[in-house]
């Protein structure tokens, strides 16, 4: 069998020690294929960023500690890795978009030295002018020689976005990992955001994992969705068939959430009460206080991830229940 480009296994976070160590990842397992595109949703506080930066070993440790599991990269275990292994796969290997380009892009150097300065660390025979206006052009940005030498702040959101991303893809990474990289957007350069890395991930053949809280997007890049609850996965599936039929409730909450053209609704189908802290996930279904199909014995028990049928998993024993 080939060997998947990422594999986490039973991956635990936590951040502190002792008995005040609270886990925010809680056996998390997932895989992504070469060119394939997976999304892992939820809602924010569900421990999605934290999976995400744990892939290249990103959290500042104190206070975070890997409690246990792996996190495999074509077979090589990050969280063994030495400094210097660390070096080549952040950048080289994996590559990060985040939520914010502004927060994230340096306010006092121009956007194109930012993007040679990967370049450098990365591809240095690469590291000239015409390779970042290639970059530029690469992800729509117009006049790209003119916008190299524009600061950060001279740029639209999404031209900051576009930038990021022409970074991002500048070491050549096998992974791409875009966490919420539409959140600061508006609904058309959204849009225009999500097409552009499809179309990127066509043209160069790198995989994808996407962040988002928004299953509405889902259906027009993923391949497989992992949705995720207060640090555990709760339901596992191709996109097509996760979209079709959800099976989990909460699964099922997250996708009426999300307004419809085709609907008639005055007011947005908002899932009752908010997500556990870390550190104060209730007993049993951690999802349950928010449930309507919940049980009596679902505040008992952590019910295990099930596979219901080929290739979809669900953590909830009455999946099948009727609404």
């Amino acid at each position: 069998m080939t060997t998947p480009l990422l594999e986490i296994r039973n991956l635990q976070v936590e951040f502190g020690h002792g008995a005040g160590a609270v886990r925010a990842v809680d056996g998390v397992s997932l895989t992504l294929s070469q060119g394939k595109t997976l999304c892992l949703a939820g809602e924010s506080g569900s421990g999605k960023s934290v999976t995400a930066l744990s892939i290249a070993r990103l959290l500042a440790s104190p206070p975070a500690v890997y409690a246990g599991g792996e996190v495999l990269l074509e077979g090589r275990n990050v969280l063994n890795m030495k400094a210097s292994e660390l070096r080549e796969v952040r950048g080289g290997f994996v590559s990060y978009i985040f939520q914010e380009p502004a927060a994230s892009l340096n306010p006092v150097f121009r956007v194109g030295d930012q993007i040679k300065e990967a370049l450098r660390l990365h591809r240095p025979e690469a590291a000239t002018d015409a390779e970042v206006v290639r970059l530029l052009q690469l992800v729509g940005i117009p006049a790209p020689e003119a916008r190299r030498k524009s600061y950060p702040h001279e740029l639209s959101g999404g031209m900051q976005q576009r930038a990021m991303i022409a970074m991002a893809l500048a070491p050549h990474p096998k992974l791409l990992v875009a966490d919420e990289p539409t959140t600061a957007l508006d609904v058309t350069i959204q849009a225009q955001i999500i097409e552009l890395l499809a179309g990127l991930q066509r043209q160069l053949g790198m995989a994808i994992l996407l962040i988002t809280h928004n299953l509405g997007i889902v259906g027009d890049m993923a391949d497989e969705v992992a949705v995720m609850y207060a640090g555990q996965i709760v339901e596992t599936a191709p996109a097509r068939e996760i979209l079709r039929r959800p099976l989990h409730p909460y699964t099922q909450a997250l996708i009426n959430s999300v307004p419809s053209l085709d609907e008639d609704a005055h007011r947005l189908k908002a899932i009752p009460g908010a997500p556990p802290l870390p550190g104060s996930f209730p007993g049993g279904c951690r999802f349950h206080p928010r449930c309507p199909r919940r049980q009596p014995e679902c505040a008992e028990k952590i019910p295990p991830l099930l596979e219901v049928a080929p290739g979809r998993s669900v953590r909830c024993p009455y999946w099948n229940l009727p609404p």
